[in-house]
Formats: C-alpha cells, sequence, structure tokens
C-alpha cells in the first residue's frame, strides 16, 4: 500500500498547496527554513571559532612547523623538497588561502607548486570540515582517509604525469613562535568575525533557496538535467542540487544543506555516504581552483584529476555496497 492509498486526499492536499498564490508559497519556503538554517549555521560556526583559534596557538608556538618537518621524508618521495610538508600541514590545519601565502613564501612554483595544489584542495581545513561531514552523515574514521589516501593518490599520479623542473633554492620562511602573538589576534577576530557572518548569511539564503527550488519543481528539473554526468560520477540523480552546491560554494555550506536533507529523511543512507564521499575529495570546483590558478597553476591538473578521484571513491564504495550486500534507509520520499 503506497502513502496516497493509505490517505486518499493526500495528493489532492499536495495540489491544493502548490496552487496557492507565488508569494504565500515563497513565504512559507522562507517560514521552513530560517529556523533550520539558523541552527546549523550556529553549530558550524561553534566548530570553526575555536578550531581556527587553536590552529592560530599551534602555529605560534612553532607546533606547526615542528609537524611540518615529520611530514618531510615522505613529500620527498613524491618529488616534492621537504618544506613541501609545511604547506600541507599548514592547509590541513587551515585553508587554501594559508597555504597559497607558504607556497609564495617559499618560493615553489611549477611542478612543485601544482602537485601541492591538488594535494591541498582535496586535504585542507581538516578539523572543521570532517567534523562537519561527521554531522552530515560520514563517520570519522571514513572521511580521514578517504581524504589522505585521495590526496596522495593524486599526488602520486601528478609525480609520475609531469615534467621534470629544475629545483629552485626554497626561500627562508619564519614559522616558530618567534612573532609577537597579541598583535595576530585582532587580524584573527576580524577574519573570524567576517567569516561567521558570511556562513550564517550564506547558509540561510541556500537553505531558503533550496526550499524555493523544491517548491518550484526546479529541483527535479536539475535532476534530470544532471542525470547522466551524475551517474557517470556514481551519484544519485536527487543529489543534483547538493553537487551543485559543494562544487560551487564548498564543502562547509553544500555539508549545511545535506544535514537539512538528512533531517528531513529525503536521502537514504547511501544517498548520504556517496554524496558525502564525493564532496570529500572533490567541492568548491569553482572558488579554490581559480586561487591556484591565479598564482600559476594549470587548472587543468587540479580539476579533473579530482573530479577522477573523487568517482573512482564513490564507484568504489558503490562496490562494497554490493558485495557486502548492506542495507540502507531508504528515504522518506521512497517509503
Amino acid at each position: 500500500m503506497t502513502a496516497s492509498d493509505a490517505h486518499p486526499t493526500l495528493e489532492l492536499d499536495v495540489a491544493a498547496m502548490r496552487s496557492r498564490p507565488w508569494n504565500l508559497r515563497l513565504g512559507d519556503c522562507f517560514r521552513t527554513a530560517f529556523k533550520p538554517a539558523l541552527r546549523i549555521a550556529l553549530w558550524l560556526i561553534a566548530i570553526t571559532v575555536p578550531v581556527s583559534f587553536s590552529v592560530l596557538l599551534l602555529d605560534h608556538s612553532g607546533a606547526l612547523a615542528w609537524i611540518a618537518d615529520r611530514f618531510a621524508p615522505f613529500f620527498g618521495l613524491l618529488g616534492l623538497p621537504g618544506e613541501s610538508a609545511l604547506v600541507f600541514v599548514t592547509a590541513a590545519m587551515l585553508n587554501n588561502y594559508a597555504a597559497i601565502a607558504v607556497i609564495e613564501a617559499l618560493g615553489l612554483g611549477g611542478r612543485s607548486a601544482t602537485i601541492l595544489a591538488l594535494m591541498v584542495l582535496i586535504t585542507h581545513n581538516l578539523p572543521v570540515e570532517v567534523a562537519v561531514q561527521r554531522r552530515s552523515g560520514l563517520k570519522t574514521w571514513l572521511s580521514i582517509p578517504i581524504r589522505l589516501l585521495a590526496s596522495a593518490v593524486g599526488a602520486i599520479a601528478l609525480n609520475a604525469l609531469l615534467p621534470a623542473e629544475t629545483a629552485t633554492a626554497p626561500l627562508a620562511v619564519q614559522t616558530t613562535g618567534t612573532r609577537a602573538f597579541w598583535p595576530a589576534v585582532l587580524p584573527w577576530l576580524t577574519a573570524t568575525g567576517a567569516l561567521c557572518l558570511k556562513m550564517v548569511t550564506l547558509i540561510v539564503a541556500l537553505m531558503v533557496l533550496q526550499r524555493i527550488l523544491e517548491e518550484f519543481g526546479v529541483i527535479r528539473w536539475l535532476s534530470r538535467l544532471l542525470h547522466v554526468p551524475l551517474q557517470i560520477l556514481g551519484l544519485p540523480p536527487r543529489t543534483a542540487f547538493l553537487w551543485i552546491v559543494a562544487n560551487t560554494l564548498g564543502l562547509a555550506y553544500g555539508a549545511g544543506i545535506i544535514i537539512d536533507h538528512v533531517e528531513r529523511g529525503s536521502l537514504s543512507d547511501r544517498d548520504v555516504l556517496l554524496i558525502n564521499s564525493h564532496v570529500a575529495v572533490c567541492h568548491s570546483l569553482l572558488e579554490d581552483t581559480l586561487l591556484f590558478v591565479a598564482i600559476g597553476v594549470p587548472a587543468f591538473w587540479i580539476t579533473v584529476p579530482r573530479i577522477g578521484i573523487a568517482a573512482s571513491v564513490v564507484w568504489s564504495i558503490r562496490l562494497a555496497i554490493r558485495l557486502w550486500g548492506c542495507r540502507t534507509r531508504k528515504p522518506a520520499s521512497a517509503s
């Protein structure tokens, strides 16, 4: 028995709701989205601010440089100078902007910058993004290995494919705790305040937009439009809007939309796992890519490999689900 069989007036009620004036429908979209969006945004801020301040402390204590030294031998195996480890660790703890600053300070360019850019794009801001994805349905024990392994695989591939270049002497960069701490706090407060405002604004706007697109049938149209590309990537068509958000605005905002879908039961456990695994490796294709293009990194080598690696991860998970016969919860709309 279907839901419409059990409740004969259900389809009529839905039709009546959608026949109302468009301004009332828009008002309902805002009312139903605002509170959950604000709740998710405040949760993200509660994660982001203390993590960011902790990294500020690590940076000024010299701990980041010490950690980078431990990673240096591994980076030598990838054809990168040992100081490249500082770029990777900085990105993993902070973000792409910080990584670019270190790349520039070290005087890295060409081949090394390209390999590092791919690694950084996959593995940046781990403390925040792993926590966000845990809330959206991807376990920490799975998200961290996915991103670290994807980063290593991408680096190994580019190391094999890119032509060798003449090594250049890197610039010295001061990474110990000799800088004054308190003068750095005010810029941090300013940047963090701006980020928090941006997070609240964007997440509320995105969730309202999501409700509007659902209400007026645009989500269904996007799902049909992206049906074949998403199938190639191994993703269900109903994740089309989530994929678009994650790859235009980034993982934190994309995960906020995924969290909303999870809480409303509109995605199956399998859908959640697949879309989360994809965006863990490949997100913010537009903004983050352009950041590195601006310092001379070729867009092809940091875009196509990310998409390919993300697709490989998703298809591997689909194969594992099939082989192990895992049963997952269906979305509420399919029940």
